[in-house]
């Protein structure tokens, strides 16, 4: 086991797996950039002093171009594009909306806000594409470490970002482009991404089942697996997968209303990203400021606290990578669950019942207390909430609808997060620290969610996941349907044939 996991192909998997998985820094970096600039007075002269509905609405375009991305454009996109052109895509729609938002003339608000929309669609699209291209590379047996990965690029990204917003803050001679700077840093991964693109190999499942490619399929997991051996299992169970959901469901998205198990584990998933974002994780990115203006009043510490938080985020999410498969899904989001919960009990109770200074923030022993206790809400979160959940969500859907299920499920964040974030400055005011006692209780539901009704996904093939939530077994089912189309009148097996559709093959090994 120890000489598998050290061989150059299970290296290469892993290469491939962190290509797709840096579409996630994309996700980062924006979800920190607009909460960044905003606090530059230059950003805020360049465009004319927006009230406070303005700022709100900026943050929302990103948000609707994101729902609209995933929910009507990352599924297709992923299906009938591929994997790998629609992480392209996605990252195109990036470049072209950073320029936008960096060089949008001075006052001119709405190019901005055009630029925030296209970044949103990127991204709705980039991130449908990426989990479904790592769970159908990834062996079974490390897929959940390699999506762990995927939720630490979220932090890699706001990283990068809160770190050159806090070196802007340090040079005061940049002027406007202490705002520019830390926007136009964003073209850094995109560009990466496409020029690595062209190095990975397409989804064998994709080439099966959109091209009808068994040839491409096998040579793409000669390049991951390690012997042929593995390469013919697997090439057999998505051909019989495939044939069962066509005979007996759909091999469109109907299948997302058709099949029971399939409409169950999309109303859990849809719950469960959700749940992600209302965990507190999604005020404390979008309003950690205004959070921390409560206890600390000087700009330079909220700035540094921002981007040390960011730092501890990549390192507490590696934490996943040994817990995931030994564990297991449940049990990590359980743990998460009550961890949060606890954490923000008594950041609430620590918060509340202290006394402000005369300058209104609090004492700097109170002030250090409430940072690490957010802290180890972090710690709590980015392996579980943050890791699991994007590791369970791309894994739990069948073949025929994961790329539309996982784009619906994932944009579900964005759902919650935009109806949610409306109202939370307002409670925030109100209520100060009260308002995370709310946060506290919604922990506690979510993890008695998982205990009752989320199933143990850990080390299931993706074709045999089906089983786990009341469907039948689309590997077994299909090897009956397989058997009697297998042969065609000169007994050549159908599926072997090369392509007859002439379509362009986007995602040439």
């Amino acid at each position: 086991m120890g000489l598998q996991a050290m061989s150059s192909k299970r290296a290469y998997n892993w290469f491939i797996s962190l290509v797709a998985a840096s579409c996630m820094v994309l996700y980062g970096y924006d979800a920190s950039v607009f909460n960044s600039v905003q606090g530059s007075d230059n950003w805020v002269a360049w465009f004319d002093n927006p009230n406070e509905n303005l700022l709100g609405g900026i943050n929302t375009a990103y948000t609707v171009g994101a729902i609209f991305g995933g929910f009507f454009l990352g599924g297709p996109a992923s299906d009938y594009l591929g994997r790998k052109m629609s992480m392209g895509i996605g990252c195109a729609f990036v470049i072209v909306a950073t320029f936008m938002q960096t060089f949008a003339p001075r006052g001119n608000i709405a190019c901005f806000i055009g630029g925030r929309v296209l970044i949103g669609i990127g991204q709705g699209i980039a991130l449908t594409a990426g989990p479904i291209y790592i769970g159908e590379l990834a062996p079974s047996e490390i897929r959940g470490k390699i999506m762990t990965f995927w939720q630490m690029f979220y932090s890699v990204g706001s990283f990068i970002c809160f770190w050159i917003d806090y070196a802007t803050t340090r040079a005061p001679q940049l002027g406007e482009w202490d705002w520019k700077l830390v926007i136009i840093f964003q073209l850094l991964f995109p560009i990466l991404i496409i020029c690595l693109l062209p190095t990975i190999p397409g989804s064998p499942r994709w080439y099966i089942q959109q091209q009808g490619d068994v040839e491409k399929a096998r040579n793409a997991l000669r390049r991951v697996r390690d012997t042929e051996e593995e390469v013919e299992d697997e090439i057999l169970q998505i051909r019989e997968a495939l044939e069962y959901e066509k005979e007996a469901i759909s091999s469109g998205y109907s299948a997302l209303w058709k099949d029971k198990s399939i409409r169950k584990r999309l109303l859990l998933a849809l719950v469960m990203n959700a749940g992600q974002q209302l965990t507190g994780q999604g005020s404390l990115n979008t309003y950690s400021t205004k959070i921390y203006e409560k206890v600390f009043t000087r700009e330079s510490q909220i700035s540094l606290i921002n981007a040390l938080n960011a730092t501890f985020g990549i390192l507490f999410t590696l934490n996943a990578i040994w817990f995931i498969d030994r564990f297991g899904r449940k049990a990590l989001l359980i743990g998460g669950s009550i961890g949060m919960g606890l954490c923000m009990i008594i950041v609430s109770a620590v918060e509340t019942e202290t006394a402000n200074t005369a300058d209104g923030g609090k004492s700097e022993p109170v002030g250090i207390a409430i940072v690490f206790l957010f802290f180890f809400f972090i710690l709590f979160y980015k392996p579980s909430w943050g890791a699991t959940v994007w590791i369970w969500t791309a894994e739990v859907f069948s073949m025929n609808v994961r790329a539309q299920a996982v784009g619906m499920a994932s944009q579900t964040q964005n759902v919650a997060n935009t109806i949610f974030q409306q109202f939370f400055p307002t409670f925030l005011n109100n209520d100060g620290f009260y308002a995370f006692y709310l946060f506290a209780g919604i922990n506690f539901l979510l993890g008695l969610f998982v205990w009752f009704f989320i199933p143990e996904t850990k080390q299931v093939p993706l074709e045999e996941i089906d089983a786990l939530f009341g469907g039948a077994n689309h590997v077994t089912q299909g090897e009956e349907v397989l058997a009697n189309r297998k042969l065609d009148s000169r007994g050549r097996d159908i599926l072997d044939k090369p392509a007859t559709v002439n379509v362009e093959n986007v995602e040439a090994n």
